[in-house]
């Protein structure tokens, strides 16, 4: 793709977000705010919405706006950059751990809804991942849960921990990097790249919320290049179905329907729907078409979808 070609208008949203800076867990975290607590109430709690590997919380936009026109602008909904992501700061470490965004998250949502509160709890991809552990370790902070494309990990044998773990020790002598771009064009292109239902107005307006120019001239990802390290903790199925039982919360699942190339021999939709059967209460919603990037796919179906589920 031509990168010096005229840029796209950006998408121009309808609800205004601020930003909020919090400590957590002794990093500098990144919230992303749209209304205050004084929307909170019991039938309308804050909604907490996570976003995935390789994302930010601003990519939550279409979604939020899609919900202001489809619910009403009366809703608090908060969006974090996980940490070594977006404006969240990186933790002095050349590695990321899962269990850590779990600990961001219980501590995030003590900010959000504090003294005990809930929240209505919404994670994409890796998010979604999170966000089904958080809900079945944390069961009385959550009113409702929706997982946007998380379908966890195939199960790990014993034959491939050693491995896992000689590759991560490989990984970690060669400094990790990402590569930079040109101009807000060129990331702009590579954001259609990854998505191609993504439209040209909201790739220009998500580039600069995933890249930020630096003294080389360059436009860097805000991301930790340490993230592309392979995680080398064995994913133990049955651990992640005992606690998916601990899930008290009604479960609205969404998928695209573009996304079935994902299933494979190592981990397939029959072995991810019996996991998932273990949650008491499941919604289950296919969006079309979509991909997985659904809050960028389909915002407004997807808003639809929430408006419905969450009610209020």
């Amino acid at each position: 793709m031509d990168t010096a070609a005229k840029p796209s208008e950006p998408y121009r949203p309808r609800r205004e977000s601020a930003s909020r800076l919090e400590p957590v867990r002794g990093l500098r975290y990144h919230l992303r705010c749209w209304g205050t607590p004084a929307l909170v109430t019991p039938e309308r709690p804050p909604l907490v919405m996570v976003h995935g590997w390789m994302d930010v919380g601003a990519s939550f936009q279409f979604v939020v706006d899609a919900l202001a026109t489809a619910d009403g602008f009366d809703r608090y909904v908060v969006a974090p950059d996980w940490r070594g992501f977006g404006l969240t700061e990186s933790p002095p470490t050349d590695s990321y751990w899962f269990p850590d965004y779990t600990g961001d998250l219980d501590a995030i949502v003590d900010l959000v809804a504090p003294d005990g509160g809930v929240v209505d709890l919404l994670g994409h991809s890796m998010g979604g991942n999170v966000v089904m552990t958080y809900a079945g370790v944390r069961p009385a902070r959550i009113r409702k849960l929706v997982n946007l494309e998380g379908f966890g990990m195939p199960a790990s044998k014993p034959h491939h921990a050693p491995k896992r773990l000689v590759r991560w020790l490989d990984e970690l002598k060669a400094p990790a990097r990402l590569r930079p771009y040109p101009d807000l064009a060129a990331v702009a292109a590579r954001l259609m790249a990854n998505d191609p239902q993504l439209s040209a107005d909201k790739a220009a307006w998500l580039a600069p919320h995933w890249a930020e120019q630096k003294a080389d001239g360059q436009w860097h990802l805000r991301a930790d290049p340490a993230h592309k390290r392979i995680n080398p903790v064995p994913y133990h199925a049955p651990e992640v179905i005992e606690t998916w039982k601990g899930i008290t919360a009604p479960l609205l699942w969404v998928d695209g329907d573009l996304t079935a190339h994902r299933w494979t021999e190592r981990y397939t939709r029959a072995e991810f729907d019996e996991r998932l059967a273990h949650v008491p209460s499941v919604r289950k919603l296919t969006l079309a078409p979509c991909g997985h990037m659904v809050h960028f796919d389909q915002p407004e179906a997807l808003a639809r979808a929430l408006a419905a589920f969450l009610g209020g």
